[in-house]
Protein backbone atom coordinates (compact mmCIF):
# COMPACT_ATOMS: atom_id res chain seq x y z
CA UNK A 1 0.00 0.00 0.00
CA UNK A 2 1.50 3.17 -1.19
CA UNK A 3 1.60 5.98 2.00
CA UNK A 4 1.69 9.57 1.60
CA UNK A 5 5.61 10.35 1.18
CA UNK A 6 5.22 12.74 5.44
CA UNK A 7 4.63 9.85 6.87
CA UNK A 8 7.22 8.04 7.82
CA UNK A 9 9.13 12.19 8.51
CA UNK A 10 6.26 12.68 11.12
CA UNK A 11 6.61 9.43 12.77
CA UNK A 12 10.14 9.42 12.52
CA UNK A 13 9.76 13.11 14.19
CA UNK A 14 7.92 11.97 17.21
CA UNK A 15 11.58 10.83 18.38
CA UNK A 16 12.94 13.96 17.75
CA UNK A 17 10.43 15.52 19.19
CA UNK A 18 11.69 13.66 22.35
CA UNK A 19 14.79 14.70 22.00
CA UNK A 20 14.40 18.10 21.41
CA UNK A 21 11.80 18.79 24.28
CA UNK A 22 14.10 17.18 26.81
CA UNK A 23 17.10 19.18 25.78
CA UNK A 24 15.60 22.67 26.01
CA UNK A 25 13.85 21.64 28.90
CA UNK A 26 17.06 21.05 30.88
CA UNK A 27 18.68 24.60 29.37
CA UNK A 28 15.96 26.21 31.53
CA UNK A 29 16.07 24.01 34.34
CA UNK A 30 20.18 24.42 34.43
CA UNK A 31 20.52 27.07 37.49
CA UNK A 32 17.40 25.01 39.38
CA UNK A 33 19.76 21.51 39.12
CA UNK A 34 22.85 23.19 40.03
CA UNK A 35 21.15 24.48 43.66
CA UNK A 36 20.11 21.11 44.10
CA UNK A 37 22.87 19.31 43.52
CA UNK A 38 24.57 21.67 45.46
CA UNK A 39 27.32 22.78 42.35
CA UNK A 40 28.79 25.74 40.69
CA UNK A 41 25.91 26.05 37.50
CA UNK A 42 29.25 26.71 35.18
CA UNK A 43 29.62 22.62 36.62
CA UNK A 44 26.78 21.56 34.65
CA UNK A 45 27.95 22.42 31.52
CA UNK A 46 29.20 18.76 32.20
CA UNK A 47 25.66 17.26 31.92
CA UNK A 48 25.32 19.35 28.21
CA UNK A 49 28.42 18.31 27.15
CA UNK A 50 28.38 14.29 28.42
CA UNK A 51 25.13 14.05 26.60
CA UNK A 52 26.72 15.44 23.29
CA UNK A 53 29.64 13.25 23.82
CA UNK A 54 27.55 10.64 24.15
CA UNK A 55 26.34 11.31 20.77
CA UNK A 56 29.57 12.14 19.08
CA UNK A 57 30.63 8.81 20.49
CA UNK A 58 28.29 6.42 19.15
CA UNK A 59 26.57 7.65 16.55
CA UNK A 60 29.22 6.70 14.35
CA UNK A 61 28.10 3.02 14.85
CA UNK A 62 24.84 3.89 13.85
CA UNK A 63 24.57 3.43 10.10
CA UNK A 64 26.20 0.08 10.44
CA UNK A 65 23.88 -0.90 12.99
CA UNK A 66 20.86 -0.29 11.06
CA UNK A 67 22.11 -1.89 7.85
CA UNK A 68 22.74 -4.87 10.41
CA UNK A 69 19.97 -5.16 12.55
CA UNK A 70 17.25 -3.33 10.68
CA UNK A 71 16.39 0.60 10.81
CA UNK A 72 13.13 -0.56 12.30
CA UNK A 73 14.84 -2.40 14.98
CA UNK A 74 17.49 -0.39 16.35
CA UNK A 75 15.21 2.92 16.06
CA UNK A 76 12.73 1.42 18.50
CA UNK A 77 15.91 0.31 20.77
CA UNK A 78 17.14 3.81 20.71
CA UNK A 79 13.89 5.49 21.86
CA UNK A 80 13.49 2.77 24.92
CA UNK A 81 17.22 3.47 25.28
CA UNK A 82 16.68 7.09 25.68
CA UNK A 83 13.36 6.96 27.65
CA UNK A 84 15.69 4.51 30.14
CA UNK A 85 18.01 7.52 30.64
CA UNK A 86 15.40 10.19 31.06
CA UNK A 87 14.17 8.03 34.04
CA UNK A 88 17.74 7.53 35.66
CA UNK A 89 17.72 11.36 35.35
CA UNK A 90 14.93 12.10 37.31
CA UNK A 91 16.36 9.79 40.30
CA UNK A 92 20.00 11.24 40.39
CA UNK A 93 20.86 13.11 43.36
CA UNK A 94 24.39 14.16 42.37
CA UNK A 95 26.22 15.75 39.63
CA UNK A 96 27.97 12.21 38.79
CA UNK A 97 25.03 10.10 38.33
CA UNK A 98 23.03 13.29 36.85
CA UNK A 99 26.47 13.50 34.32
CA UNK A 100 26.04 9.61 34.01
CA UNK A 101 22.32 9.67 33.24
CA UNK A 102 22.85 12.05 30.53
CA UNK A 103 25.77 9.71 29.22
CA UNK A 104 23.03 7.12 28.96
CA UNK A 105 20.38 9.04 27.28
CA UNK A 106 23.08 10.05 24.66
CA UNK A 107 23.40 6.36 23.76
CA UNK A 108 19.47 5.93 22.52
CA UNK A 109 19.74 9.38 20.87
CA UNK A 110 23.20 8.46 19.27
CA UNK A 111 20.56 5.93 17.58
CA UNK A 112 17.21 7.47 17.75
CA UNK A 113 17.91 10.81 15.80
CA UNK A 114 20.45 9.44 12.36
CA UNK A 115 18.58 6.38 12.16
CA UNK A 116 15.58 7.78 12.21
CA UNK A 117 16.84 10.27 9.75
CA UNK A 118 18.12 7.45 7.61
CA UNK A 119 14.73 6.35 7.32
CA UNK A 120 13.70 9.07 5.71
CA UNK A 121 16.18 9.54 3.26
CA UNK A 122 15.60 5.72 1.84
CA UNK A 123 11.63 6.20 1.87
CA UNK A 124 11.43 9.60 0.49
CA UNK A 125 12.14 10.47 -3.22
CA UNK A 126 15.04 12.81 -3.55
CA UNK A 127 12.60 15.13 -5.27
CA UNK A 128 10.86 15.84 -2.11
CA UNK A 129 13.61 15.77 0.14
CA UNK A 130 13.21 19.67 1.24
CA UNK A 131 9.64 18.99 1.52
CA UNK A 132 10.44 16.04 3.73
CA UNK A 133 12.76 17.33 6.45
CA UNK A 134 10.71 20.47 6.90
CA UNK A 135 7.70 17.57 7.52
CA UNK A 136 10.51 15.83 10.04
CA UNK A 137 11.20 19.21 12.02
CA UNK A 138 8.30 20.66 12.68
CA UNK A 139 6.57 18.85 14.26
CA UNK A 140 9.63 18.21 16.15
CA UNK A 141 10.56 21.93 16.59
CA UNK A 142 7.10 21.49 18.88
CA UNK A 143 9.38 20.72 21.37
CA UNK A 144 11.91 23.51 21.80
CA UNK A 145 9.10 25.84 21.61
CA UNK A 146 6.81 23.58 24.42
CA UNK A 147 10.14 23.13 26.73
CA UNK A 148 11.15 26.38 27.78
CA UNK A 149 7.96 27.43 29.17
CA UNK A 150 7.07 23.72 30.31
CA UNK A 151 10.31 23.33 31.69
CA UNK A 152 9.98 26.34 33.85
CA UNK A 153 6.81 26.05 34.72
CA UNK A 154 7.51 22.71 36.06
CA UNK A 155 10.69 23.78 37.98
CA UNK A 156 9.60 26.82 39.41
CA UNK A 157 5.81 25.21 40.79
CA UNK A 158 6.66 21.72 40.86
CA UNK A 159 10.20 20.33 41.23
CA UNK A 160 13.02 19.70 38.30
CA UNK A 161 13.21 15.83 38.33
CA UNK A 162 9.70 15.80 36.48
CA UNK A 163 10.65 17.27 33.45
CA UNK A 164 12.52 13.81 32.41
CA UNK A 165 9.59 11.60 33.56
CA UNK A 166 7.58 13.53 30.88
CA UNK A 167 9.43 11.21 28.06
CA UNK A 168 8.19 8.28 29.34
CA UNK A 169 4.34 8.24 27.82
CA UNK A 170 6.29 10.02 24.39
CA UNK A 171 8.92 7.09 23.81
CA UNK A 172 6.01 4.66 24.29
CA UNK A 173 3.85 6.50 22.01
CA UNK A 174 7.31 6.55 19.85
CA UNK A 175 7.88 2.90 20.02
CA UNK A 176 4.20 1.63 18.84
CA UNK A 177 4.55 4.12 15.68
CA UNK A 178 7.63 2.52 14.62
CA UNK A 179 6.77 -0.80 14.92
CA UNK A 180 2.96 0.01 13.05
CA UNK A 181 4.62 2.30 10.27
CA UNK A 182 8.42 2.23 10.12
CA UNK A 183 9.97 -0.08 7.15
CA UNK A 184 12.49 -2.32 8.74
CA UNK A 185 15.56 -1.10 6.16
CA UNK A 186 18.80 -3.11 6.20
CA UNK A 187 21.40 -4.15 3.53
CA UNK A 188 21.82 -8.15 2.54
CA UNK A 189 25.48 -8.01 3.11
CA UNK A 190 26.63 -5.49 5.90
CA UNK A 191 29.93 -4.01 5.81
CA UNK A 192 32.10 -5.32 8.77
CA UNK A 193 32.23 -3.41 11.71
CA UNK A 194 35.10 -1.19 12.15
CA UNK A 195 36.31 -1.81 16.04
CA UNK A 196 39.56 -0.39 15.69
CA UNK A 197 38.22 2.93 14.16
CA UNK A 198 35.00 2.84 16.76
CA UNK A 199 37.41 2.59 19.57
CA UNK A 200 39.65 5.25 18.13
CA UNK A 201 37.33 7.98 17.21
CA UNK A 202 35.29 7.14 20.58
CA UNK A 203 38.16 7.48 23.08
CA UNK A 204 39.92 10.30 20.82
CA UNK A 205 36.62 11.88 21.26
CA UNK A 206 35.84 11.43 24.56
CA UNK A 207 39.65 12.60 25.96
CA UNK A 208 39.73 15.59 23.57
CA UNK A 209 36.07 17.21 24.24
CA UNK A 210 35.84 16.32 27.82
CA UNK A 211 39.65 17.83 28.28
CA UNK A 212 37.99 20.85 27.00
CA UNK A 213 35.45 21.00 28.84
CA UNK A 214 37.26 20.48 32.36
CA UNK A 215 40.38 22.53 31.16
CA UNK A 216 40.44 25.29 34.04
CA UNK A 217 38.01 24.09 36.24
CA UNK A 218 39.82 22.21 38.45
CA UNK A 219 38.65 18.93 38.28
CA UNK A 220 42.36 17.34 37.25
CA UNK A 221 45.54 19.08 37.50
CA UNK A 222 46.47 21.17 34.22
CA UNK A 223 49.00 18.81 33.86
CA UNK A 224 46.09 16.02 33.09
CA UNK A 225 44.04 18.15 31.31
CA UNK A 226 46.72 18.29 28.89
CA UNK A 227 47.38 15.14 28.50
CA UNK A 228 43.41 14.49 27.75
CA UNK A 229 43.42 17.00 25.25
CA UNK A 230 46.80 15.67 23.35
CA UNK A 231 46.03 12.21 23.29
CA UNK A 232 42.65 13.02 22.40
CA UNK A 233 43.84 14.88 19.33
CA UNK A 234 46.77 12.28 18.55
CA UNK A 235 44.27 9.29 18.54
CA UNK A 236 41.63 11.35 16.05
CA UNK A 237 45.03 12.02 14.05
CA UNK A 238 45.66 8.08 14.17
CA UNK A 239 42.07 7.18 13.15
CA UNK A 240 42.52 9.41 10.02
CA UNK A 241 45.80 7.26 9.31
CA UNK A 242 43.79 4.09 9.64
CA UNK A 243 40.37 5.48 7.85
CA UNK A 244 42.93 5.71 4.45
CA UNK A 245 43.72 1.89 4.78
CA UNK A 246 40.50 0.73 5.85
CA UNK A 247 38.00 -0.89 3.50
CA UNK A 248 35.07 0.28 5.64
CA UNK A 249 35.77 2.87 7.92
CA UNK A 250 33.26 4.03 10.80
CA UNK A 251 33.55 7.39 9.75
CA UNK A 252 34.19 7.43 6.05
CA UNK A 253 36.36 10.63 5.52
CA UNK A 254 36.54 10.22 1.52
CA UNK A 255 32.55 11.55 1.52
CA UNK A 256 34.29 14.96 2.03
CA UNK A 257 35.51 14.93 -1.50
CA UNK A 258 32.26 15.66 -2.71
CA UNK A 259 31.71 19.37 -2.62
CA UNK A 260 28.74 19.51 -1.20
CA UNK A 261 28.79 17.47 1.64
CA UNK A 262 32.24 19.05 2.50
CA UNK A 263 30.77 22.35 2.63
CA UNK A 264 27.79 20.80 4.90
CA UNK A 265 30.36 19.13 7.31
CA UNK A 266 32.54 22.09 7.31
CA UNK A 267 30.63 25.01 7.29
CA UNK A 268 27.87 23.63 9.42
CA UNK A 269 30.77 22.71 12.76
CA UNK A 270 31.74 26.53 12.23
CA UNK A 271 28.14 27.83 12.58
CA UNK A 272 27.19 25.31 15.10
CA UNK A 273 30.05 26.09 17.62
CA UNK A 274 28.05 29.55 18.12
CA UNK A 275 24.37 27.67 17.86
CA UNK A 276 25.44 24.85 20.44
CA UNK A 277 26.12 27.35 23.27
CA UNK A 278 22.67 29.33 23.31
CA UNK A 279 21.28 26.62 25.16
CA UNK A 280 23.34 27.11 27.73
CA UNK A 281 24.47 30.87 27.94
CA UNK A 282 20.72 32.35 27.19
CA UNK A 283 18.91 30.49 30.41
CA UNK A 284 21.48 31.10 33.05
CA UNK A 285 22.20 35.21 31.94
CA UNK A 286 18.39 35.26 32.13
CA UNK A 287 17.86 33.65 35.49
CA UNK A 288 21.29 34.14 37.19
CA UNK A 289 22.52 37.82 35.90
CA UNK A 290 18.87 39.44 35.39
CA UNK A 291 17.31 37.67 37.99
CA UNK A 292 14.32 35.76 36.27
CA UNK A 293 12.71 32.91 37.51
CA UNK A 294 12.64 29.93 35.88
CA UNK A 295 9.47 30.16 34.15
CA UNK A 296 9.74 33.74 33.27
CA UNK A 297 13.51 32.98 31.41
CA UNK A 298 11.04 30.06 29.78
CA UNK A 299 8.97 32.63 28.16
CA UNK A 300 11.43 34.16 26.85
CA UNK A 301 13.74 31.72 25.42
CA UNK A 302 11.05 30.00 23.57
CA UNK A 303 10.50 32.23 21.01
CA UNK A 304 13.67 30.80 19.13
CA UNK A 305 11.86 27.85 18.76
CA UNK A 306 8.72 29.42 17.55
CA UNK A 307 10.47 31.51 15.34
CA UNK A 308 11.73 28.39 14.03
CA UNK A 309 8.76 26.32 13.76
CA UNK A 310 7.45 29.44 11.57
CA UNK A 311 10.39 29.26 9.22
CA UNK A 312 9.86 25.55 8.27
CA UNK A 313 6.63 26.19 5.35
CA UNK A 314 8.91 28.65 3.59
CA UNK A 315 12.14 26.62 3.27
CA UNK A 316 10.99 24.86 0.13
CA UNK A 317 10.33 28.13 -1.49
CA UNK A 318 13.35 30.38 -0.34
CA UNK A 319 15.53 27.53 -1.62
CA UNK A 320 13.80 27.40 -4.72
CA UNK A 321 13.59 31.27 -5.45
CA UNK A 322 17.16 31.65 -4.14
CA UNK A 323 19.21 28.57 -4.54
CA UNK A 324 21.36 27.00 -1.90
CA UNK A 325 24.84 28.40 -2.30
CA UNK A 326 22.93 32.32 -1.55
CA UNK A 327 20.91 31.43 1.03
CA UNK A 328 23.69 29.53 3.01
CA UNK A 329 25.94 32.52 2.37
CA UNK A 330 24.00 35.58 3.12
CA UNK A 331 21.65 33.88 5.94
CA UNK A 332 24.76 32.62 7.78
CA UNK A 333 25.82 36.08 8.61
CA UNK A 334 21.68 37.42 9.49
CA UNK A 335 21.76 34.26 11.60
CA UNK A 336 25.45 34.91 12.94
CA UNK A 337 24.27 38.62 13.71
CA UNK A 338 21.10 37.30 15.66
CA UNK A 339 23.04 35.56 17.96
CA UNK A 340 25.75 38.21 18.59
CA UNK A 341 22.76 40.92 19.36
CA UNK A 342 21.66 38.60 22.56
CA UNK A 343 25.43 39.87 24.18
CA UNK A 344 23.42 43.39 23.73
CA UNK A 345 20.63 42.43 26.12
CA UNK A 346 20.63 43.98 29.71
CA UNK A 347 18.65 43.64 32.76
CA UNK A 348 16.13 46.61 31.66
CA UNK A 349 16.07 45.39 28.17
CA UNK A 350 12.20 45.06 27.51
CA UNK A 351 11.00 42.05 27.00
CA UNK A 352 9.23 42.40 23.95
CA UNK A 353 12.76 43.42 22.32
CA UNK A 354 14.04 40.45 23.06
CA UNK A 355 11.34 37.84 22.72
CA UNK A 356 12.12 39.59 19.15
CA UNK A 357 15.35 38.90 18.41
CA UNK A 358 14.93 35.17 19.40
CA UNK A 359 12.27 34.45 17.52
CA UNK A 360 13.90 36.52 14.35
CA UNK A 361 16.99 34.37 15.18
CA UNK A 362 15.10 31.31 15.14
CA UNK A 363 13.63 31.75 12.28
CA UNK A 364 16.86 32.38 10.48
CA UNK A 365 18.89 29.88 12.41
CA UNK A 366 16.25 27.07 11.28
CA UNK A 367 16.37 28.00 7.38
CA UNK A 368 20.32 27.53 7.87
CA UNK A 369 20.13 24.28 9.48
CA UNK A 370 17.48 23.54 7.17
CA UNK A 371 19.72 24.29 4.09
CA UNK A 372 22.86 22.34 5.64
CA UNK A 373 20.90 19.37 6.42
CA UNK A 374 19.82 19.07 3.24
CA UNK A 375 23.19 19.98 0.79
CA UNK A 376 24.73 17.47 2.49
CA UNK A 377 22.88 14.70 0.59
CA UNK A 378 22.37 16.95 -2.66
CA UNK A 379 25.58 14.83 -4.94
CA UNK A 380 25.34 11.55 -2.43
CA UNK A 381 25.11 7.94 -3.76
CA UNK A 382 22.33 6.32 -2.35
CA UNK A 383 24.74 3.46 -1.37
CA UNK A 384 26.51 5.50 0.84
CA UNK A 385 23.51 7.31 2.67
CA UNK A 386 24.02 5.23 5.51
CA UNK A 387 27.35 6.61 6.11
CA UNK A 388 26.57 10.05 5.19
CA UNK A 389 24.27 10.38 7.84
CA UNK A 390 26.59 8.55 10.61
CA UNK A 391 29.45 11.73 9.80
CA UNK A 392 27.11 14.38 9.25
CA UNK A 393 25.18 13.51 13.00
CA UNK A 394 28.85 12.77 14.71
CA UNK A 395 29.94 16.44 13.33
CA UNK A 396 26.96 18.07 14.53
CA UNK A 397 27.04 17.14 17.92
CA UNK A 398 30.74 17.67 18.40
CA UNK A 399 30.15 21.21 17.22
CA UNK A 400 27.31 21.86 19.46
CA UNK A 401 29.59 20.10 22.27
CA UNK A 402 32.54 22.74 21.62
CA UNK A 403 30.05 25.20 21.39
CA UNK A 404 29.48 24.30 25.01
CA UNK A 405 33.14 24.24 25.93
CA UNK A 406 33.73 27.51 23.99
CA UNK A 407 30.50 29.64 25.66
CA UNK A 408 30.82 28.33 28.68
CA UNK A 409 34.73 29.37 28.55
CA UNK A 410 33.89 32.57 27.93
CA UNK A 411 32.26 33.32 30.83
CA UNK A 412 33.94 31.73 33.35
CA UNK A 413 37.48 33.85 31.93
CA UNK A 414 35.50 36.87 32.20
CA UNK A 415 34.06 36.11 35.41
CA UNK A 416 37.82 35.62 36.78
CA UNK A 417 38.67 39.23 35.42
CA UNK A 418 36.05 40.76 36.81
CA UNK A 419 37.06 38.82 40.67
CA UNK A 420 33.70 37.47 40.76
CA UNK A 421 32.10 34.38 42.05
CA UNK A 422 28.78 34.81 41.54
CA UNK A 423 27.50 35.36 37.55
CA UNK A 424 26.61 38.75 36.82
CA UNK A 425 24.71 40.09 34.01
CA UNK A 426 28.50 41.74 32.77
CA UNK A 427 29.91 38.13 32.68
CA UNK A 428 27.68 36.98 29.39
CA UNK A 429 28.16 39.78 26.55
CA UNK A 430 31.67 39.05 25.65
CA UNK A 431 30.54 34.81 25.12
CA UNK A 432 27.99 35.84 22.89
CA UNK A 433 30.02 38.45 20.77
CA UNK A 434 32.75 35.66 20.37
CA UNK A 435 30.49 32.83 19.17
CA UNK A 436 28.62 35.15 17.04
CA UNK A 437 31.42 36.31 14.83
CA UNK A 438 32.54 32.34 15.50
CA UNK A 439 29.52 31.32 13.59
CA UNK A 440 29.87 34.04 10.72
CA UNK A 441 32.65 32.47 9.42
CA UNK A 442 30.76 30.07 8.14
CA UNK A 443 29.95 31.98 5.43
CA UNK A 444 33.45 31.84 4.15
CA UNK A 445 33.01 28.35 3.87
CA UNK A 446 29.72 28.20 2.06
CA UNK A 447 31.11 31.03 -0.31
CA UNK A 448 33.03 27.90 -2.24
CA UNK A 449 29.99 25.77 -3.04
CA UNK A 450 29.31 25.95 -7.43
CA UNK A 451 26.62 28.40 -8.32
CA UNK A 452 24.33 25.03 -8.99
CA UNK A 453 25.00 23.40 -5.63
CA UNK A 454 21.72 21.53 -4.48
CA UNK A 455 19.90 21.82 -8.13
CA UNK A 456 19.20 18.29 -7.42
CA UNK A 457 16.64 19.09 -4.88
CA UNK A 458 15.10 22.13 -6.14
CA UNK A 459 14.05 20.42 -9.02
CA UNK A 460 16.06 22.23 -11.31
CA UNK A 461 18.55 20.33 -13.77
CA UNK A 462 22.46 20.92 -13.72
CA UNK A 463 24.03 21.58 -16.72
CA UNK A 464 26.06 18.26 -17.28
CA UNK A 465 22.87 16.30 -16.62
CA UNK A 466 20.92 17.85 -19.35
CA UNK A 467 24.04 17.15 -21.88
CA UNK A 468 23.98 13.45 -20.26
CA UNK A 469 20.05 12.82 -21.03
CA UNK A 470 20.19 14.46 -24.72
CA UNK A 471 23.86 11.69 -25.23
CA UNK A 472 21.68 9.39 -24.02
Amino acid sequence: MNRPFFLTPLIVATALFMENLDSTIISTSLPAIALDLKEDPISLKLALTSYLLSLAIFIPASGWAADRFGSRTVFRLAIAGFTVGSILCGLSSSLPQFVGARFVQGIGGAMMVPVGRLVVFRSVPRRDLVRALAFLTTPALIGPVLGPPVGGFITTYFHWRWIFWINVPIGVVGILLATRFIEDFREDKPERFDLTGFLLVGAGLASLIFGLTILGRGFLPRAGVIALILSGATMLILYGVHARRSPAPIVDLSLMRIPTFRASVTGGFVFRIGVGAIPFLLPLMLQLGFGLTPFQSGLLTFASSAGALLMKPTASPILSRFGFKPVLVVNAVLSASMLAACGLFRPDTPHWAILGTLLVGGFLRSLEFTSINAIAYADMPDGRMSKATSFTSTMQQLSLTTGVAVGAGIVELTRRAHHETALSAQDFSPAFFIVGAISTLAALVFMTLPKDAGASLRGVRRRGDANEEAAE
